[in-house]
């Protein structure tokens, strides 16, 4: 059974049904129905998202709690899932919470020795979305924080496992807004292990990839701080995984690269590295990829990948959310743009991704399709 009718455009299907006649698509494997999964929630903690809100509303307080007006503003903003201005919102609340930690730790009631030393961060990943990837060391390392700075890409079932008692802070990032920015970030952790609290800063994926733990790391370290980073799955191993597709696979791909979509100092362009990229016998991962993907395909193709390399695109992977085109490069960017795939989506691209068992049906439904268009008469085909 096929797609006949694209309303919502590229509305998920089953895993076992294929999408469309030039390109697969499909739901993770927890899609109940179609009209669900289009309506559900991103698992994800976009700055929009009002679940993130309410966990660390903590730290949307007025600045004079005695002002009931101003209190309720920030709490129907909280409500909403406004962004508003977070920093001058936290600010106030982020002083109190730093003079009671260190109020805390003055009187000798944390650390073993009685002391008032510093604490220690943890820089944790947590995979690409689904919660059941996260290692048995980071679920214990955010069971045991004080506070919790989390990024976007940390799912709304990863801050559950945070304890009652400790407190979350947003630092996300995303495309033209960023809650606070690197420097801040560094800021915050510095101030609050120099306080004594336990420190946990939640990353999707993994910290070291692409996800700028290493320049937390260096700063905290160089300050003094001890630093223990929990690696993560990384999207590209995840998804990978989750759609049947290895990364290297012998007589098919000897490498696999990855590559982030974003350059330093922004721009459409960052992809200076396509004519070394271009290796048909290299896995290709592309991170945060959607917006330079028109750049990218062109220039791969130019620098000597075949246009019909195997490519997919996949969106929010490995959630119950999860989208995905699969199709050859040379279709990649409009079958991304009917599908209206949105971030964070991860591409890859290489001969690999034919051996997934989706490219297969996808294949296949092609093929039907074809068939079926050159016929005067309809098939009935055998169930």
């Amino acid at each position: 059974m096929a797609l006949a009718l694209r309303a919502p455009r590229f509305q998920p299907l089953p895993a076992s049904i294929p999408a469309t006649s030039t390109a697969f698509a499909s739901t993770a494997r927890h899609s109940s129905s179609a009209a669900a999964i289009c309506a559900a929630a991103s698992p994800f903690t976009e700055a929009t998202s009002s679940s993130r809100y309410r966990r660390d509303a903590w730290s949307y307080t007025a600045q004079d709690s005695s002002s009931p007006s101003s209190a309720a503003a920030a709490a129907a903003a909280a409500a909403s899932g406004r962004r508003d201005d977070e920093i001058a919102l936290q600010l106030p609340e982020l002083r109190r919470l730093l003079k009671a930690l260190r109020a805390s730790r003055g009187k000798g009631l944390e650390g073993k020795d009685g002391g008032g030393g510093p604490g220690r961060v943890a820089l944790v990943g947590t995979g690409p979305g689904d919660p059941e990837l996260l290692t048995l060391k980071a679920v214990r390392a955010i069971e045991a924080a004080d506070l919790v700075l989390y990024d976007r890409l940390v799912s709304n079932e990863v801050l559950d496992l945070v304890a009652e008692g400790a407190r979350l802070l947003y630092v996300g990032k995303t495309a033209g807004y960023h809650s606070r920015t690197q420097e801040e970030i560094h800021e915050l952790l510095l101030s609050f292990a120099e306080a004594g609290a336990n420190v946990v800063r939640l990353k999707g994926g993994d910290p070291l990839v692409f996800g700028r733990g290493g320049e937390e790391m260096d700063f905290l370290q160089q300050q003094g701080i001890k630093v223990e980073v929990i690696p993560g799955i990384t999207s590209a191993s995840g998804i990978a995984a989750e759609l049947g597709i290895p990364l290297t696979h012998r007589g098919v791909a000897t490498s696999v690269r990855f590559l982030t979509g974003h350059s330093r100092n922004g721009g459409t362009d960052p992809l200076h590295v396509a004519e070394n990229a271009a290796d048909p016998d290299t896995t290709l991962v592309v991170y945060m990829g959607l917006s330079t993907l028109p750049s990218l395909a062109p220039k791969l193709m130019k620098h000597g990948l075949p246009a019909d390399t195997p490519a997919v695109a996949v969106e929010r992977g490995t959630t119950p959310q999860q989208r995905m085109v699969f199709a050859m490069l040379k279709d990649l960017v409009n079958e991304v743009h009917s599908a209206d795939l949105v971030s964070p989506t991860l591409i890859i691209i290489g001969k690999v991704v034919a051996l997934s068992p989706l490219w297969v049906e996808s294949s296949k439904q092609d093929a039907l399709n074809n068939e079926n268009s050159s016929q005067l008469s309809p098939t009935i085909f055998p169930v």
